[in-house]
């Protein structure tokens, strides 16, 4: 690596004066470059690539979108929505998709319908149309999903639902509910983040209330649930007994973001003890939730459990339907 290094080095200062020469650089480990390739003169400017933002994705796609036939009915700003935090390769297989599924259709355009369906498969891969779940399970995977939706849908801080399926995927899952941002947030609240929590445990809370047992549905639900609450004790500063003390580092940035602790280990312990604190908080809260609203989680469940895919107007549409 020095070798490399000083080779590097030595081309870019040379001994001669290389007017009109310019050296462009990407990476996406900038933690570990050497310090003496960044001083000024050598690298001066860092341009860093986010993932794009609302009008950013929608301009990607709009970009892609010229390359295949769109149908009149397809719009942009909407699928920009609903596929938040998606890279600019993301999107190019997003519209891909939809190209594709058009054709499996004997279509000349690409439809809405294409694009919001190649987002699911980006998201959650493609409908598994060989999986035959019981009559049982395909009746806990209803309520479990809609578990989902009803406990997003009564707290006052969470997204809207978009969709709630129980087509299975090839990611694995059995079915899913998708929520889509109103407008682009880059500021969540600590009231933001405990709804997030409670709708990760809306499914588990919905198959106890409804069958007095639980599945082994919930173990990604259950994963995202205890990253966020270990998050918002150790990187956000969210709770009284630490306060704004960082407990753990965000390291590989563009790798996916490890972290690393930055404690003792009985502070360790301290964390572990409250994490589970808020996610139980959060259950219960969830099963309180669902139990008041008992009769509409039987109602939206059981139409589930028919279609197999509900939009979000139609959810909306029986939630706010008065009860027989």
């Amino acid at each position: 690596r020095e070798q490399t290094l000083n080779q590097l080095l030595t081309e870019m200062d040379g001994f001669e004066n290389n007017n009109g020469v310019m050296i462009l650089a990407a990476t996406n480990r900038p933690e570990s470059l050497d310090p003496a390739l960044l001083r000024p003169g050598r690298f001066d400017r860092r341009v860093p690539v986010e993932l794009p933002d609302l009008k950013g994705r929608e301009e990607i796609l709009k970009v892609h979108a010229r390359k295949v036939r769109m149908g009149n009915d397809v719009n942009f700003h909407t699928i920009a929505r609903m596929a938040a935090g998606a890279s600019g390769a993301e999107l190019a297989n997003i519209v891909n998709e939809a190209a594709l599924r058009a054709v499996r259709n004997n279509r000349r355009v690409v439809t809405e319908e294409d694009m919001e369906e190649s987002i699911e498969v980006v998201i959650a891969g493609y409908q598994r149309k060989n999986a035959i779940l019981s009559t049982q399970e395909k009746l806990v995977v209803s309520y479990h999903e809609t578990g989902h939706a009803l406990v997003a849908a009564l707290q006052s801080h969470s997204a809207p639902v978009q969709k709630i399926t129980i087509i299975p995927r090839t990611s694995g899952a059995l079915g899913y509910t998708m929520q889509v941002e109103e407008d682009q947030k880059n500021l969540l609240t600590k009231e933001e983040l405990l709804a997030k929590i409670a709708t990760f445990t809306g499914g588990r809370a919905a198959e106890e209330v409804e069958f007095g047992s639980i599945t082994t549905g919930a173990s990604n639900d259950i994963e995202q649930a205890t990253k966020l609450a270990r998050s918002m004790i150790t990187r956000f500063g969210m709770t009284d007994e630490f306060d704004m003390v960082a407990m753990e580092t965000a390291t590989n940035q563009y790798l996916g973001g490890d972290t690393q602790l930055t404690c003792s280990s009985e502070t360790q312990k301290a964390i572990d003890t409250k994490v589970v604190e808020i996610v139980r908080q959060q259950h219960e809260l969830a099963k309180k939730l669902l139990t008041e609203n008992k009769r509409k989680l039987d109602e939206i469940s059981q139409f589930l459990y028919e279609h197999e895919t509900i939009t979000g107007d139609e959810f909306m549409e029986i939630l706010n339907r008065p009860s027989a």
